[in-house]
């Protein structure tokens, strides 16, 4: 759908995108608490994958906004869709102020959030539009003066000061806009919040599909969280749901996870040699090789990652023909 209005959400735990202790995640936190108990503009700036929704919504609920509508469009639609959209069909009558329609999400938005997605995709004419909105704070309505009261708030890329730099985003917009910037961080900057989001995500698809719980076991869960998931969440959801459709166990084993990721990863290969027990040998070899590697090939650590005391981290290696003199390297 190129647009949404939702209802004021009362969140009692935070969502999904917010799950995690790291440090990345606790700066996306606090930022969202000053964002919270202000006023102004919003950006967050997010890759793709990114569960920026939610996080607008949750922003919505804490602050005193969250009594009001919450109107969502997207602004890959298109351009003569999203203008008879944003501002309906009404024509100026002499005033310098923007005329909106009372059917326009403008003006559904009065009192609440207009959240804008993917904003660089406006057309240039919209973004004009929309900045003198932002900057007088009122319309006209069927010839009435009326102020706009609603908080604006945009979805973004990452790379979002190049578009403005380039020109496809309006400067004064943007400066609306930003007031306060949030940037979420992708999975691979905060790697150790990937198993607690993903035994999150485990849970919350058990419950949506009404399955019996499920969790998983120590080495799978050592293997999700060791990946860098380029697709975000949206990624990391994708293979946590095409495992329930593949498997009925209660625990989720490595094994069970590894069809789930090469179908997700597809791009590369794969020649079937020797038996599961040879492949899995294979692959254990592999994926503690690169732990080790990624830590520097300090024991500790790896372990910790791996989900298993350093010894057994040590016998482990010697059974695989891992090298361990790869350390002094």
């Amino acid at each position: 759908m190129p647009e949404s209005l939702m209802p004021p959400v009362g969140t009692h735990s935070p969502p999904i995108e917010l799950v995690g202790r790291s440090a990345a995640i606790a700066k996306v936190h606090e930022f969202l608490r000053r964002a919270a108990s202000l006023d102004g503009g919003v950006l967050i700036a997010a890759e793709d994958g990114c569960a920026v929704d939610s996080v607008v919504v949750e922003l919505h609920a804490r602050g005193r906004y969250a009594s009001g509508p919450f109107v969502a469009v997207d602004c890959a639609a298109d351009g003569a869709f999203l203008d008879r959209l944003l501002f309906g069909t009404a024509s100026g009558d002499g005033f310098d102020l923007e005329a909106v329609a009372p059917s326009s999400r403008i003006a559904h938005a009065r009192g609440g959030f207009l959240f804008l997605r993917q904003v660089t995709e406006l057309p240039a004419g919209i973004q004009a539009r929309l900045a003198r909105i932002a900057r007088d704070g009122e319309v006209r309505i069927d010839g009435v003066t009326v102020e706009t009261g609603f908080r604006l708030v945009a979805g973004a890329l990452p790379g979002v000061d190049a578009d403005v730099d380039a020109r496809r985003l309006r400067a004064d917009l943007y400066r609306r806009l930003s007031a306060i910037r949030i940037d979420l961080p992708p999975l691979r900057d905060r790697q150790e919040d990937v198993p607690e989001l993903a035994t999150r995500l485990l849970e919350d698809l058990c419950t949506e599909r009404r399955l019996a719980p499920r969790r998983f076991a120590q080495p799978a869960l050592a293997l999700v969280g060791g990946l860098s998931w380029p697709g975000n969440l949206r990624e990391l959801r994708d293979v946590i749901e095409r495992v329930l459709t593949l498997v009925s166990a209660d625990v989720i084993e490595l094994e069970h996870l590894l069809p789930a990721l090469r179908l997700q990863r597809g791009a590369e290969t794969f020649t079937p040699a020797g038996s599961l027990r040879e492949a899995r040998r294979r692959f254990e070899r592999d994926y503690i090789a690169s732990v080790l590697q990624h830590h520097g090939w300090q024991m500790a650590d790896a372990a910790q990652t791996l989900g298993i005391q350093r010894p057994n981290l040590y016998r482990k290696a010697r059974q695989l023909g891992i090298p361990l003199t790869r350390a002094a390297e």
